[in-house]
This record gives C-alpha cells, structure tokens and sequence, in this order.
C-alpha cells in the first residue's frame, strides 16, 4: 500500500498512512490490551483503517482462543470486539475506506453474507463507532458534537449501548487528579450517559441499520 494517497492531501491535511510493520510494532508495545476483547482503542486520525483492522485482527485471534468451541459465543464476542474499537477521520472518503475495511475482516472471520443479522448489526455499528469528523474540535463533519457508544456485552446475546460526548470524557483524567475539586466522586458520578439503551440483540441492532447500505 502507498503511503501517499496525493502530494496535494498531504499538503493540505498532513495525510500519510503508516505502514503495516510499524503498526505491528506499535501494537506489540501494548501487547496485552491489544489482545484483549473488551479493551477499547480510539485512533483520532483512523484513516482507512491500518491500526483499527489489526486492533480488529488481534481481537478476532483472541475470540477465536477463547470462544472458537461455541459457535454462538465466538459470533457474539467477535462482535463485542468491533463494539470496542473507535475512529474520527476527517476526510469522508477515507472514514468509508476504513468502515468497509473493518467489516470485510470481521465478514471474512465470521463467514457471514450482506443479508445476516450479524453483518448488519456490525454495519451498525461501525456507522457509530467510526466518526467522520476532527478529533481537535471534537465536532461531526456536521458541526455537532461528537458522541461515542460505550457497548457493552450482558451475556446470552445481549448488547448494552450508553451514549455520552466525547469532549466529556475527555475530561476524565482532569477530574482524576489529586487534588482536584472532583477526585473523591467516581467516574459513575461525573459522567452521565446521554443516552441510554434497552438491552438489544444483534438482530434489534441490525433493525436500527436499515436504510443504510451494507456491503462489502
């Protein structure tokens, strides 16, 4: 792959992808938690996707260790691996490169079509956790605010979905510090979800997909 999509990109936007041997190497500095299925990675700048498909790789490797015996396991928590995998990109083009990246490698794994309730609950999924926006401004393309979903897997097939912004949590680790007004309160007391969801199955979550368009 070429580092350089254009000359002009990289003048106007800073646009250089990293290649595949350094994203490894900078994985395997956080080894343990890059293996680790509920462990939540947000890239800034995702671009198509280099570090999130790896992050998404590994995750997959450590579903299949854990969970490869039980078909219904191994769908779910490979699933519940996406869910925790973030990205803010600021050009349009390069956020969709990485959604489809990330869904082929999780279609591939799970050997799931366009029509399964699976692949379009991860569509979903990806449509929220993967953001076309600036990480600097913390703002959509649109303007708005951006907002994350913090998924979380109850077990038994069911998903749980609180949304909250992230110029909020960002301020977590102010909040955290000693000395601070706030460091005797728990995070439960500082950070209030906008939004929160009734439990849901991959087949409600693909439900809310419909009208967007999955494919790979």
């Amino acid at each position: 792959m070429s580092l350089v999509k254009s000359k002009q990109r990289v003048a106007d936007h800073g646009e250089v992808f990293t290649p595949a041997w350094m994203v490894e190497a900078m994985l395997d500095l956080v080894k343990d938690e890059s293996e680790r299925i509920d462990s939540r990675f947000l890239e800034p700048a995702c671009g198509s996707g280099n570090f999130l498909v790896q992050v998404l790789r590994r995750k997959l490797a450590a579903v299949e260790r854990k969970f490869g015996r039980s078909d219904f396991e191994r769908r779910h928590y490979a699933l519940f691996g996406l869910m925790c995998i973030y990205g803010i990109e600021l050009l349009a083009d390069n956020i969709a490169e990485c959604r489809t990246n990330m869904l082929e490698v999780l279609a591939e794994y799970l050997g799931l079509e366009g029509s399964d309730d699976l692949f379009r609950a991860a569509f979903h999924v990806l449509s929220v956790n993967l953001v076309h926006g600036d990480a600097l401004t913390m703002r959509t393309s649109g303007g708005a605010p951006i907002r994350f979903a913090e998924w979380g897997y109850l077990g038994k097939g069911k998903f749980q979905r609180r949304d909250f912004r992230l110029d909020v949590l960002t301020q977590s680790s102010a909040f955290s510090e000693e000395g601070s007004l706030f460091a005797h309160l728990g995070k439960h007391e500082l950070f209030v979800p906008l939004t929160t969801y009734p439990p849901m199955t991959a087949s409600e979550l693909a439900v809310m997909g419909n009208g967007q368009k999955a494919t790979v």
